[in-house]
């Protein structure tokens, strides 16, 4: 996919991975880039400086998702492409079981990480199937192919994000409708802390946020399902896929020599 002359829309738009991709688009000559986050205000701070259009949504929220795209769809005449792209991170906590999180901290991530993209697929889907084309790049994680050790509950929906990105891609594939899926280990965002280490997920680097947007321009004009900008996450999907257990065994060990909080 080539975004130069597209309408695209960003969710999370206005900081880190989104705010990235935002400003690649735009660069790459999107016709408008659509800034959604459920900071308002830093939205439209973004979009103005984009010649964009800034929506206040929180994606947890369907009929505001639906709402949004019913909007631009009616001012630019169609969403090309539309990034599902907002997410959260919580941790276990203590005492550190894989159960430690409460419950409101699960449904959040399962909300956000999940149903957002369901709501957003649901709502652009009817306009796409129409002409036969439309693309979607959801934000997912490496821990939605490998784990994330410290926090359950983010592992959990992430893998879940990877699921409906595959569901996504074979129900609609030959339908015109092109589906990626955003993989990357420890970003520079508010999520690690702008300058931390990322922990776990950050055992082979930190990438900026650029970086990661701009594996995502390579990965669009290739249309490759996986994103995948931290390269060593391929081989160690090969690993866990060829001896799962040995896999776990070695997963259980860095979690050992990293301690607790594990990120």
């Amino acid at each position: 996919m080539d975004v130069a002359g597209k309408v695209v829309v960003v969710t999370g738009g206005a900081n880190g991975i989104g705010l990235a991709l935002c400003e690649r688009f735009h660069a790459a000559g999107a016709r408008k880039v659509v800034v959604v986050d459920l900071e308002e205000d830093n939205a439209r701070a973004v979009a103005d400086k984009l010649d964009g259009d800034a929506y206040g949504v929180n994606v947890r929220d369907e009929a505001a998702i639906a709402a949004m795209v019913a909007q631009v769809e009616a001012d630019h005449g169609q969403i090309d492409l539309f990034c599902s792209n907002a997410g959260i991170i919580a941790l276990d906590g203590e005492p550190w079981w894989a159960t430690s999180a409460p419950n409101e901290t699960w449904q959040a991530m399962w909300e956000i990480h999940v149903m957002s993209h369901v709501y957003a697929a649901r709502a652009c889907l009817p306009a796409m199937l129409a002409r036969g084309e439309g693309y979607f790049l959801n934000t997912a994680s490496a821990a939605g192919l490998l784990n994330q050790i410290g926090d359950a509950a983010y592992s959990t929906t992430k893998h879940a994000a990877v699921g409906f990105a595959e569901s996504l891609s074979i129900t609609h594939g030959d339908d015109g409708i092109g589906v990626s899926v955003l993989c990357p280990q420890a970003v520079a965002t508010r999520m690690i802390g702008d300058n931390g280490d990322g922990g776990t997920a950050g055992v082979d680097g930190v990438l900026t946020p650029a970086d990661v947007a701009e594996e995502v321009m390579v990965a669009l004009a290739d249309e490759r399902f996986l994103v995948l900008p931290h390269k060593e996450v391929q081989a160690y999907r090969e690993r866990k896929t060829a001896d799962y257990d040995r896999w776990l065994g070695g997963m259980r060990k860095l979690r050992r020599a990293m301690g607790n909080p594990a990120v």
